[in-house]
């Protein structure tokens, strides 16, 4: 039984998480697969073809000034960004090829807080780079690597593989089988795992 973190770089929600379920994890004595995915052809398939935050304006407003105070509580610097959302693809695809490498979480982070604390646009594979360059990485091979077939297919492949486990929205946290939603739902999902005893 393995511990999920599923989430989308574009997702308001899933920057704090992203910031704070490493240690939380470690608290615990819980691995964290980190996994990326693309959350719009799910919401395509849906018969949306935009954020449900730009779609339904009340709800926008009320998320913004929510991970605001979730933001300022957590003690997690927060800018709302000019954009929204910005395109994580590129920096999602470099994650995903790269899942079980152990510079991973912390280029997810660099790259979350480019987009949620500097309002850098991470579509811009310039600032995607330099959030490499900061963790002593090469830049330009894992750039490269990013915009190869494979690392393509292989993203497409783990958003395939969310649609089937019925993940909607982001962060989604898959405690084995169990399906968690929401950032509220990140200390459940791993109280739940750790009192369900790791096999």
């Amino acid at each position: 039984m393995s511990f999920t973190f599923w989430f989308e770089f574009a997702s308001t929600y899933s920057y704090p998480a992203a910031m704070q379920i490493e240690h939380k994890a470690a608290e615990r004595g819980i691995e964290v697969h980190w996994q990326p995915f693309l959350l719009r052809p799910i919401f395509q398939a849906q018969g949306w073809n935009d954020t449900p935050f730009k779609l339904f304006p009340a709800k926008g407003r009320y998320m913004w000034r929510d991970i605001e105070r979730v933001c300022d509580r957590d003690g997690i610097r927060f800018r709302r960004p000019s954009q929204f959302p910005r395109s994580g693809l590129l920096a999602a695809r470099i994650a995903n090829w790269h899942a079980d490498e152990p510079w991973v979480p912390a280029f997810v982070r660099s790259v979350y807080r480019a987009n949620f604390e500097h309002d850098e646009d991470i579509a811009d594979p310039g600032v995607i780079a330099n959030c490499l360059a900061e963790l002593k990485l090469d830049a330009a091979a894992l750039l490269e690597e990013g915009q190869r077939p494979e690392a393509k297919q292989a993203l497409r492949d783990a958003t395939a593989r969310a649609q089937a486990l019925g993940i909607f929205g982001a962060p989604f946290f898959m405690a084995g089988d169990e399906p968690f939603w929401g950032y509220d739902r990140m200390e459940q999902s791993l109280e739940w795992y750790a009192s369900s005893g790791p096999v």
